[in-house]
Parts: structure tokens; sequence; C-alpha cells
């Protein structure tokens, strides 16, 4: 009986080795693809403003959207990774609680920035008589000012976080705490926790549904051109043309962001719902959130939105300075 129970702890032990490494090179892959792809779009958007390239509305939104993709990247992807490959307390409590701050800034940022996208886009190519013609003449003035009030937002609502994150590792006994793979929370009291959520959840939510608000505005707007042009050379099809491409392209960011921070939701309730969650549970809610950073850049650079797109639009705006002031 005792060489059974033996065996079965040996297996059970490679088991949860076999599962690590999986686990670890699905991170490794995320990390690394989607550092390279974040890097390259926001390095080519640096050597164009380097160049003296003008550089569209649309344009930065997306340069933050970058960088708090790397953040979440960086600060998410690459301990999940080196915790999955077996390394131990290699964090110390201060890094644990920067580590946590800075993905959930980038998180929020990441939000932020893809509902800014979403709602700029329907605003730009909203008919000339709609309700949304004066938000549109006035909307880019204010693109900086909501981009840096996300960052700012962010910074300090997530200040709390710190005060729960430490090294320490749970185990089966500690309740107290809650097992992240390579830092641990501390449960608090459920009032301040339910504040807190109640707090983060809220301009998440508001996001989302502007999103939402959005891309419905944006399809609907496409499909009643697509009827209009219908009886229209079919050289003046709006699906030729760049602004169209441009709002594809945002509708399926906005849809593969949707659909990534639905599983993120429905994995960080079960997360709060259960005191001890299993491992498992914990490194797929890791590997959902990081996913949408992975993927983002890929989709821009297909699509031919980004980094194309800017190169046009940086010739012309330095060749030809007078028809575009005139468009």
């Amino acid at each position: 009986f005792q060489e059974t129970v033996h065996g079965l702890g040996m297996w059970q032990n490679s088991y949860h080795r076999a599962s690590d490494v999986a686990v670890g090179i699905i991170f490794l892959s995320q990390t690394v693809v989607g550092a390279l792809g974040n890097s390259s779009l926001l390095l080519h958007y640096l050597v164009h403003y380097l160049m003296g390239f003008k550089v569209r509305h649309t344009d930065l939104i997306l340069q933050h959207l970058i960088v708090a993709n790397l953040l979440t990247l960086l600060c998410k992807g690459v301990p999940q990774t080196v915790a999955a490959f077996g390394v131990k307390d290699f964090l110390s409590d201060v890094g644990c609680q920067l580590l946590f701050y800075l993905h959930r800034v980038g998180r929020g940022v990441s939000i932020g920035s893809t509902c800014l996208l979403s709602v700029f886009q329907a605003m730009k190519i909203s008919p000339e008589n709609s309700s949304c013609s004066e938000l549109k003449v006035k909307a880019p003035k204010y693109i900086g000012f909501f981009i840096y009030q996300s960052w700012i937002l962010n910074l300090l609502v997530n200040i709390m976080i710190i005060s729960h994150m430490t090294r320490e590792r749970s185990n089966n006994n500690n309740t107290s705490m809650k097992d992240f793979g390579y830092c641990s929370a501390v449960h608090t009291d459920k009032t301040l926790q339910s504040l807190y959520a109640a707090l983060v959840t809220f301009p998440d939510a508001l996001c989302v549904g502007l999103m939402l608000w959005a891309s419905s505005s944006m399809v609907l707007i496409l499909h009643r051109h697509k009827q209009r042009m219908k009886y229209v050379h079919k050289t003046s099809s709006l699906r030729s043309s760049p602004e169209s491409r441009a709002t594809q392209t945002i509708l399926l960011l906005v849809s593969t962001f949707a659909s990534f921070y639905t599983l993120s939701c429905i994995f960080q309730i079960c997360m709060i719902i259960i005191y001890n969650p299993h491992w498992l549970l914990v490194k797929m809610g890791a590997i959902v959130v990081v996913s949408f950073p992975t993927v983002s850049p890929f989709l821009l650079m297909s699509r031919n939105f980004s980094a194309s797109r800017l190169s046009l639009s940086g010739i012309r705006n330095r060749k030809i300075p007078d028809v575009r002031r005139n468009m």
C-alpha cells in the first residue's frame, strides 16, 4: 500500500512538473511574440516621429495602447514564465507589489485606449448632419487630455493593490492568502475588498459600454453607406477607402478585446469567489490576460492599418502640406 501511495505521489509530481513546463512554454511564447510585435510597431512610430512625419490622432491613441500592452506583457508574462519553469522566490515584496501595480495600470490604460479609439473612430466616420457633428470637430483637441487622464486615473486607483501583495507563498492550509504563482495576495476585509472591486470595475464597465455603443454605431454607419453605394459607381465604394479599412480594423480590434476581456472577467470572478483557487485556474486567467496584448499588434499589421498607413500619411504630410490643409 505504501509503495502504491508513493508511486501515486511520484506520478502526481511528474504530472505537475510537466503541466508547469507546458504552461511556461505558453507564457514564454506569448511574451516573446507579443513583445516583438508591439516593439516593432512602437519603433516604427518612433522612427517616423524623429523623421518629422505628422502623426494622426488615431496613431497617437495606438502608441499609448502599444505601451500599455508592453507593460502588461512584461509585468505579467515574464514573472509567470519564470515561476512556471520552477524558479521560486525570485521577487522581493517590493518586486511583487511593483509588478502587480504596473500590470494593473497597463491593463487599465489598454482598456481606456481601446475605448477611446473606438469612440473617436465612430465620431470620425459619422455623417455631417448627425448629433456627433459638433463633437467631431472638437474631439481631436481633447485626445491627448483623455489619454493622459487615463494614465493618471489608473496610477492613482491601483495604488491600493500595493498593500495586498507579498512574496510569501500560500499553501493549502493558509486561507488568509491567495496564491498567484510567484506572489500572493493577503485577504483583506470583505467590505474594503468590495469597495476596491467596485472602484476598479466601474471604469472598466463604462469603457466596455462605450465600446459596444461605438462599435454598434460604426457597423450601422458602414451598413447604411454600403446600401447607398449600391447606386453609385463601384470606384466610389467605401469598402476601398482608407477610412473604411481603418474602421473595420478597429471593429476587429474591439471585438477581440471584448472577447478576451469577458473571459478574463469570468476568471477574475472565480478567483475572487474561491479563497484558494486551483493553480490551473490562476494560470488560465493569466494566459487570457496576456492574450490581447500578444494578438493586437498583429491584427493591426495584418490589416495594413498602422504601419503602412502611417508611412503614406507621413509622405503626404511632408510633400503636399497645402493639399492636406485644404482637405
